[in-house]
């Protein structure tokens, strides 16, 4: 690798990971670099979601204070997240390459939206803590189901899977952003862990990439989860939004019009 290269990819995996410990979205940074620097789209996906995966422990270790209060959502959204995540991630190693190319600047498009959309969505969907405390059968059955699904598309690509995890907390009655943001991590680390040991067994990981970013992801994870109280995440939404929306006209153009 090149010295640009390398300073690009730990960069960009340092602003994924600060950006995750905030609202999510991180993967809309460091999958279009790896495709800058020629790392084929099936395989750019994979090497990304293994170096985030590996730099979310940070973020688990920032938000370790806030998890007790949430346990009882952890332990029901645990087991749709695994097998979600493990869904997602095969379905990902069974797509032709050439097809998920096509795929991409529909799917950066679809997770900017994501971002758009948030402060709607939570406003829609906004309910009291003390709903929290005492979830119907219906609340629960449906936020599994809502999880299962965020899993299955995390395995296979998971840009924006933070943001429809925030988004889902706030539907059942979760109003802590820092207790919703410590669970979103935790189990957007898990999602990501099922599908990275897919691709690690389908040999779709570049290792090296791998290893350069997983060192700026865990510093960008651990001062994320340690300062996102200072952090207008308004202002991070509108830049991942710009640059989510650049890198979507950008695809578009490379794969439909030139």
């Amino acid at each position: 690798m090149s010295p640009s290269e390398l300073v690009g990819l730990v960069a960009s995996a340092a602003a994924a990971g600060l950006i995750n410990a905030v609202a999510g979205g991180g993967t809309l940074i460091t999958f279009p670099t790896l495709l800058f620097f020629g790392t084929p789209p099936v395989t750019a996906n994979a090497t990304s979601t293994l170096a985030l995966v590996i730099g979310t422990f940070g973020g688990v270790f920032g938000f370790r204070r806030q998890l007790a209060a949430v346990r009882f959502w952890f332990w029901r959204l645990l087991p749709p997240s695994l097998l979600g995540g493990g869904l997602g991630s095969w379905l990902l190693k069974k797509t032709d390459p050439a097809l998920f190319a096509k795929l991409v600047p529909f799917l950066i498009l679809f997770a900017t939206i994501l971002f758009l959309a948030q402060g709607l969505i939570k406003r829609w969907t906004g309910k009291g803590p003390a709903e929290a405390r005492a979830p119907s059968r219906g609340t629960v059955l449906g936020a599994i189901l809502f999880q299962f699904a965020v899993a299955v598309y995390g395995g296979y690509f998971g840009a924006g899977i933070g943001i429809l995890m925030l988004a889902s907390l706030g539907l059942i009655g979760l109003s802590d952003i820092h207790q919703m943001n410590g669970l979103k991590t935790v189990l957007g680390s898990l999602i990501n862990l099922v599908a990275s040991v897919v691709f690690i067994a389908a040999g779709l990981i570049d290792w090296p990439k791998a290893g350069i970013m997983t060192v700026g992801a865990l510093a960008g994870y651990l001062v994320g989860a340690h300062y996102s109280q200072r952090i207008p995440q308004a202002r991070v939404r509108q830049i991942v939004t710009a640059v989510g929306l650049t890198i979507a006209a950008v695809s578009f153009w490379k794969e439909f019009l030139r």
